[in-house]
């Protein structure tokens, strides 16, 4: 088999382990993987996935079993009310509290020992072996460069993939193609409100806000302040309130949760949380620290967690890493881990959404690494589908606009309404990667790709 990487290896592990009714020993693991691994390296993956609380171990040294923590059932059409996701013991507890009606959850403010009982490298929310497991794989081959080498070097896809899923996890409609149309061609998709174009257009300049402040990059005023005036252009009702702190109360909905009203103490927390986050010296548990506090603490109108989202991507920058960038993430699950912050200051269900995306993420954009290759249930349930769509839409070769319709109308008239927001996003992510080093699988000729690709703007 071609070698893969650290995150496909794991990956197949979990599906192993999924598919199995029984917990497995070491040695049936080993044997029955489709790629070999040295025992001691088995063992470390085993170890990192149970540090993300993926998987747990039973029994002592001689006699340990390995079982998956929380079954993963079958896609359903309801997919915005479930997501496929390995979560933690605590992290299911966390999602099913979450799913409580809203009236049978209790109201409650801002809890400010949440934040003054963090203590920066003696603290963690992310375990130890958990870190290490993500810096292994987001190491690159620029850790000695300076500070954004890496992020610089991946621009390009990087601009699209966040600004996307971000404005995604905010209920923005753009698909993946319209919105590398917007970004680099500087057209709008018609239908789309202005709010949505908007949204895009200021994670685009936030985004190179963050590659171009050397220097002054950080958690400083300075960098959060303005990366909220950045996204917030244009989207408030009070122009000034774009990169400054509220005066006003807010409220969020879907939510008991009723954030602080005080100026001067919103003001104190949060120079407190830029404080504890810029002496967190791990770079994971610095990102990850700013996605739970930031929001939770609401210090602007609006827009908060798109701010926490992209501050979250400062250490990985500067430290060279793969950043993050939400591939993959559910709406769904993005929501409830907010929500157990707000309402019950428990992280546990956010820290599985954090690592799953990252390794969604370092594995898109780890230079020295294969691309994840493993096979998804989704993609093979609908192979012929897909590959019949993206061959089509190159042999007609049709630009953005009439492939992004196209492959909408083939989702409308084919598959579930649970479905089709994922086929979507496979056919153009499909298409976007395409190069005359994987025509093939898709019967195309390097004459027809050529022809296609010249028009597909």
């Amino acid at each position: 088999m071609t070698q893969i990487d650290i995150a496909a290896q794991n990956k197949l592990i979990l599906e192993l382990l999924k598919a199995n009714t029984t917990s497995l020993t070491l040695t049936q693991i080993q044997q029955q993987l489709p790629f070999t691994l040295h025992t001691r390296t088995l063992q470390r993956r085993l170890e990192n996935l149970e540090a993300i609380g993926a998987i747990q171990s039973i029994g002592n040294k001689r006699t340990r079993h390995y079982q998956t923590m929380v079954p993963v059932s079958h896609a359903k059409d309801t997919v915005t009310d479930d997501y496929l996701l390995p979560l933690s013991k605590e992290g299911e507890r966390l999602k099913q509290a979450m799913r409580q009606p809203q009236t049978l959850r209790q109201p409650i403010g801002y809890q400010r020992h949440f934040l003054d009982q963090y203590r920066p490298n003696e603290t963690f929310y992310l375990p130890d072996n958990t870190r290490h497991y993500l810096k292994q794989i987001g190491q690159t081959q620029v850790l000695e460069q300076p500070a954004g080498t890496y992020a610089r070097q991946v621009f390009n896809r990087l601009l699209v993939d966040l600004s996307w899923n971000s404005s995604r996890l905010e209920g923005n409609t753009y698909s993946l193609l319209e919105t590398e149309r917007l970004l680099q061609l500087g057209q709008s998709t018609e239908g789309k409100t202005l709010f949505e174009t908007q949204m895009i257009l200021n994670h685009k300049a936030a985004i190179e806000f963050l590659l171009d402040s050397h220097t002054d990059l950080g958690f400083n005023r300075y960098t959060i302040l303005n990366l909220h005036g950045l996204l917030s252009e244009g989207l408030l009702a009070d122009p000034l309130a774009c990169g400054r702190l509220r005066f006003i109360p807010v409220g969020i909905g879907q939510t008991t949760y009723l954030p602080l009203e005080v100026p001067q103490l919103i003001e104190e927390c949060f120079d407190q949380i830029l404080d504890t986050a810029a002496a967190i010296k791990d770079p994971f548990e610095q990102s990850f620290f700013v996605m739970v506090h930031l929001p939770y603490l609401q210090p602007f109108e609006d827009v908060n967690k798109r701010v926490s989202r992209l501050a979250a991507n400062i250490p990985l920058i500067r430290c060279n890493l793969a950043p993050l960038s939400f591939i993959d993430v559910p709406e769904r699950a993005y929501i409830d881990a907010i929500l157990a912050v707000y309402e019950l200051n428990h992280w546990e269900l956010l820290r599985d959404v954090f690592v799953w995306a990252y390794q969604r993420s370092s594995a898109r954009y780890a230079a020295v690494r294969q691309s994840l290759g493993e096979p998804d249930p989704f993609q093979m349930k609908y192979r012929d589908l897909i590959k019949q769509t993206v061959r089509h839409i190159v042999m007609e070769q049709w630009d953005k606009i009439k492939s992004t319709n196209y492959v909408q109308t083939v989702a409308r008239t084919q598959l579930s309404n649970g479905e089709q927001r994922r086929f979507i996003e496979v056919v153009e992510i499909e298409l976007m990667s395409l190069h005359e080093g994987n025509i093939a699988r898709y019967r195309l000729r390097p004459s027809e790709y050529q022809a296609w690709k010249t028009q597909f703007r």
